[in-house]
């Protein structure tokens, strides 16, 4: 059985993504939970046409089985881990729903029941059997995590609009003052006369920058709370 350490002393918190999860890592991380669920349903089908003696459906089952085991190391591995990102997630694939060592134990009985029906063995009927029964356990525990990964990717999308606007809030503060050094700018070189034109100059460039500024800071925003 295969069995994950825990998190790190330095993991992040709970509900505490990394920063340098996006969107698109999530919806990467959906679409490999997805996957799973799809292929451990597929591969018990096929087993089963397989004991039948269908044509072509053991090497599908095996196809199926080697789509799901690729699609939960990669989930389990790298930056997007559950021991990295923790919470909730780690939680499901460690805590005492044991998401993870029930996953391994089904391709571990996917494999061996594969295997004795490839070749024949008196056991793959008890072994289907088996893998038949734990399926539907399984796909509950499969549409339990991914529904944890589109949580999460929600609260990702929430934090990065409430950045962007505090950012282009920010932004907006800088552009106003900027606006009324302009403004005093213009005054000062309209009293300057002939003196103070290559600076008036200057001064309406930057009236004119900050112009354009506004705008952009008014379209992210709407893009941000859209």
């Amino acid at each position: 059985m295969l069995h994950h350490a825990r998190a790190p002393a330095h993991a992040p918190k709970a509900g505490m993504p990394p920063k340098q999860t996006g969107g698109e890592a999530f919806g990467k991380l959906i679409n490999l939970s997805g996957r799973r669920r799809f292929t451990s349903q597929r591969l018990v089908l096929y087993a089963v046409l397989a004991a039948q003696g269908r044509e072509g459906a053991l090497n599908t089952s095996l196809d199926a089985l080697a789509t799901f085991s690729d699609a939960h190391r990669s989930l389990m591995e790298g930056e997007l881990s559950p021991v990295m990102l923790g919470g909730e997630l780690e939680e499901a694939y460690f805590g005492p729903e044991r998401a993870d060592e029930r996953i391994n134990a089904f391709i571990d009985l996917a494999r061996r029941a594969l295997d004795a029906i490839g070749a024949g063995m008196r056991s793959a009927p008890e072994l289907l059997e088996q893998l038949v029964d734990a399926a539907t356990p399984l796909l509950a525990a499969l549409n339990r995590l991914t529904q944890v990964y589109e949580d999460l990717a929600r609260q990702q999308a929430a934090s990065a609009k409430r950045q962007l606007t505090a950012v282009m809030g920010d932004i907006e503060q800088i552009a106003k003052h900027a606006r009324i050094v302009s403004f005093n700018a213009q005054v000062v070189a309209a009293r300057a006369g002939a003196s103070g034109r290559e600076f008036a100059v200057v001064s309406g460039e930057m009236t004119h920058i900050t112009g354009q500024l506004d705008g952009l800071v008014r379209e992210a925003v709407r893009s941000a709370v859209a």
